[in-house]
């Protein structure tokens, strides 16, 4: 299989197992967004929202990584710059989720 097929394969199945973390979200931010701090704590220290929100986070941005890669295929030209920029995509999009769970995950 062609690695631009595995990659709209990849993309599509991404957007399909993140619609179900976005309702979820959505429900959840509605429920919590009048609160104190306290509840919004709280809410973010229970295994279920710790765990959905850590999936979200990782799927919402491989999802993000897959999508801005290809704009960069599409209209960068010099391969150097692509190539950089795909590096950094990919640091990004490994970094920020890592440092986001290690956050949610040090919560009391």
């Amino acid at each position: 299989m062609h690695y631009s097929t595995k990659k709209w394969i990849f993309t599509k199945i991404c957007s399909l197992i993140l619609i179900p973390f976005m309702i979820w979200f959505l429900i959840s931010f509605v429920s919590i967004y009048d609160k104190g701090y306290l509840e919004i704590i709280e809410f973010f220290s229970s295994k279920v929202s710790k765990v959905l929100f850590s999936l979200l986070v990782v799927t919402a941005f491989f999802f993000y990584t897959l999508t801005i890669s290809e704009i960069f295929e599409d209209y960068l030209h010099d391969e150097q710059t692509k190539n950089v920029a795909n590096k950094v995509l990919n640091l990004f999009a490994i970094v920020v989720p890592i440092l986001t769970i290690i956050t949610i995950y040090n919560l009391n």
